[in-house]
């Protein structure tokens, strides 16, 4: 994800360094010509918005601390990560001690998003801070204010409970199909259209179909970020009894599956099912 977002920096104007933990990747954004830093410190020297995006809470928080003797004094830190709210809370409140205002703006919309500037970019912060950063944020997507700092997260949150749980319920119409007679291939022709229809179905139906579970976005992602859900709501005090059952069902293919695609809920949903399977095609696994 963050190469293409640099990219789409990069093609806009704007002047970028850039650093990866494995540094191949950030030199392949010089032929853009980004500069290429050393270390996080180096990267964030001279910068007036440091844009992170790593693959959780601890490792934000580790480049952070790394880049912290270098951030300047009235820079603004955005980050794109997924992480739980109480996280990015800190990371706020710790910014803010050192004079550095924080954005957490998660997305949505995978690579491709990436790619084509069509993310949908949750943003949790202060107004002005949101009004300094837009113009960014544009270049990359379709940024939206949800709240104060934090709640970004929570709407990132929102996101992955509606992905989680769409994903188990089309499993469970294909799978359904298939055990009383029907042709699944054809009873997702038929619902496509109707109230039923979602990107979802239109995507991962099709996976599931042809077994395809190839990642994209993978079953330890969307594991985690169910958890991360349930810890919200926990922190809330709500009780999401949906959402328990569909971190049951990714938990229970986490050991064996994780690098799989998150349409493999219908693996998981075939293994509360013994002998039923949809379709006769072999499965596609990495």
């Amino acid at each position: 994800m963050g190469r293409p977002m640099a990219t789409r920096l990069l093609q806009a104007g704007y002047s970028l360094v850039a650093w990866n933990r494995s540094r191949s990747k950030a030199e392949a954004l010089s032929a853009l010509h980004a500069d290429v830093a050393d270390s996080p410190a180096d990267a964030v020297r001279d910068a007036d918005i440091v844009i992170t995006m790593l693959e959780a809470g601890p490792a934000v928080a580790e480049v952070i601390q790394l880049a912290m003797p270098s951030l300047q004094h009235g820079a603004l830190v955005i980050d794109m990560s997924s992480t739980r709210q109480s996280e990015a809370q800190a990371m706020h409140t710790i910014l803010l001690e050192r004079g550095v205002a924080f954005i957490d703006a998660p997305v949505s919309g995978g690579v491709v998003g990436a790619e084509t500037g069509t993310l949908a970019i949750m943003a949790g912060a202060d107004k002005e801070d949101f009004a300094r950063a837009e113009p960014v944020l544009r270049v990359m997507g379709r940024p939206t204010l949800v709240g104060p700092p934090g709640c970004g997260q929570v709407a990132k949150l929102c996101n992955q409970l509606i992905v989680g749980g769409t994903l188990a319920i089309v499993a469970e119409a294909l799978l359904l199909a298939q055990a009383g007679g029907a042709d699944p291939v054809a009873v997702r022709t038929a619902i496509r259209g109707g109230f039923a229809e979602s990107r979802i179905l239109e995507v991962h139906g099709q996976r599931m179909l042809e077994r395809n579970f190839m990642p994209g976005g993978q079953v330890k992602s969307q594991t985690k970020d169910l958890e991360n859900v349930l810890i919200a709501a926990a922190a809330a005090g709500v009780h999401l009894p949906v959402t328990e059952l569909v971190t049951q069902a990714y938990r229970s293919i986490l050991d064996t599956l994780p690098n799989a695609d998150q349409s493999a809920a219908l693996l998981a949903l075939e293994r509360l099912n013994p002998g039923k399977r949809v379709g006769d095609a072999p499965d596609r696994l990495p």
